[in-house]
């Protein structure tokens, strides 16, 4: 969206493929997620949210269904907790209208100063670096944190009086302009299109049915929108933080643990699970060894990625005789065990060699910090190619054995449908793990 609203803005009159202009898709665009946005957050109201009460006793309750004795806690719980965080900011002519950072909910608040009659507008951020759910006396019972905040507004605003209080939280442009072949440094492009993006144009301001026609237009007009920008939520606003409630235990609606399989060759000393199993043993001493018999070939989820990939590096790292590693990273969780495995063989007097791909969108940011971590570990780290994504995953392992070196290597490949025929399209990754070469030592 915030690309073709660039385009529009800009005149660009250069036709699509399809033969439409910036203006034409965007008004296809905006028709379609009207309609995927209601579904959204019609499903939370309608059918979630009652059937988490119904059948796991989870609730959200509005604060004005709480009893007396629930909001006595939850009011001082906001006195301890909340209060001091909390800065009003107030818009007029001496206060201009603040700054709305990127899918940040808020509070829009009119107020009335009885001492002068004038009407006046605030905005108060609900604090992001605290849980949005509030818990209650009873187990998986919450009230939401912006709810609690609304009704102790009079201890922001004392001697005013709180007119109307309505939720809203706007999404910033993510589609920022880059020109790779002009940069000097492509991490310091990276890292400056980050800053760009944070304060990027507003291309969807998302508000509560009943806020007043005088404070939408406020919005709008402050932050530069028209009534295509305006989306009314039919429930609450950011249903991504209702991800924490589906961590509590509760075995009878959660999936079974997968428990993928080690494929026979990696298979340990020791692990009579899987021993019992197949009625054998073991039959190499590591994962080398392994390798050297054959290519193996191994599919995820359902062969085990901790003990096929994930043991490749840490073995690596660990092995006394592997002379580097070289390694492409794209994306990684923040506990990666690949990481550390990299970090701990640099540390251990290995050559390591990781790209880092830094523009993995929306994990530029991560992976300029995993980046940055390497470096100082000792690891050898570029990031990126100017012009082009790297998004194949890659490791190269040279290991001095008896005869010289040689090389291990780990490849993806991901499996596409042999023929032009309408069918089922292959969903699952598949995972070539590895291939063993002599390789001369300069390689």
């Amino acid at each position: 969206m915030g690309g073709l609203k660039r385009q529009a803005a800009a005149g660009v009159s250069k036709l699509s493929p399809d033969g439409r202009t910036p203006e034409d898709q965007l008004a296809l665009v905006r028709k379609a997620v009207v309609r995927l946005y209601g579904t959204l957050t019609a499903f939370w109201g309608d059918t979630l949210a009652p059937r988490l009460r119904e059948q796991a006793d989870i609730r959200i309750l509005d604060y004005d269904a709480l009893s007396p004795d629930q909001r006595a806690s939850v009011d001082a719980y906001f006195q301890e907790n909340i209060f001091s965080v909390l800065t009003p900011l107030a818009v007029d002519p001496g206060h201009p209208f603040p700054f709305i950072s990127n899918l940040s909910l808020s509070l829009a608040i009119t107020l009335h100063d009885p001492s002068d009659d004038t009407e006046h507008f605030a905005r108060i951020k609900v604090p992001s670096n605290h849980d949005r759910w509030l818990a209650l006396d009873a187990p998986r019972h919450f009230v939401p944190l912006e709810q609690v905040i609304a009704h102790n507004l009079d201890e922001l605003f004392r001697g005013m009086e709180v007119r109307t209080v309505h939720a809203f939280r706007v999404t910033r442009n993510a589609d920022i302009r880059r020109d790779e072949q002009e940069a000097d440094d492509l991490l310091e492009m990276i890292s400056e299109e980050l800053r760009e993006r944070r304060f990027a144009p507003v291309v969807r301001l998302e508000i509560e049915p009943e806020m007043p026609r005088k404070v939408r237009e406020l919005l709008m007009d402050e932050l530069q929108l028209d009534t295509d920008d305006l989306y009314e939520s039919n429930s609450l606003l950011g249903h991504a933080d209702c991800m924490r409630l589906a961590h509590f235990d509760l075995p009878e609606f959660s999936y079974a643990p997968w428990e993928p399989v080690v494929p026979p060759r990696l298979l340990r000393e020791g692990d009579p699970a899987h021993l019992i199993l197949l009625g054998r043993t073991a039959d190499h001493p590591n994962i080398f060894s392994a390798i050297q018999e054959s290519d193996i070939l191994v599919h995820h989820p359902y062969d085990s990625f901790r003990e096929s990939v994930q043991r490749f590096i840490e073995e690596a790292a660990d092995d006394p005789d592997v002379l580097a590693i070289k390694q492409t990273l794209y994306r990684t969780a923040d506990d990666s065990p690949i990481v550390q495995a990299l970090i701990h063989a640099a540390e251990h007097g290995k050559q390591v060699a990781v790209l880092v791909e830094v523009k993995a969108r929306f994990d530029e940011a991560n992976n300029i910090e995993w980046g940055r971590q390497l470096e100082e570990s000792g690891v050898h780290v570029t990031y990126g190619l100017v012009g082009l994504k790297t998004h194949a995953k890659v490791a190269l392992v040279i290991r001095n054995e008896d005869d010289g070196p040689r090389t291990y290597c780990h490849i993806i490949a991901t499996l596409a449908p042999a023929t032009t025929t309408p069918r089922r399209p292959a969903a699952i990754p598949t995972w070539a793990c590895s291939r063993a070469t002599r390789t001369s030592a300069t390689t």
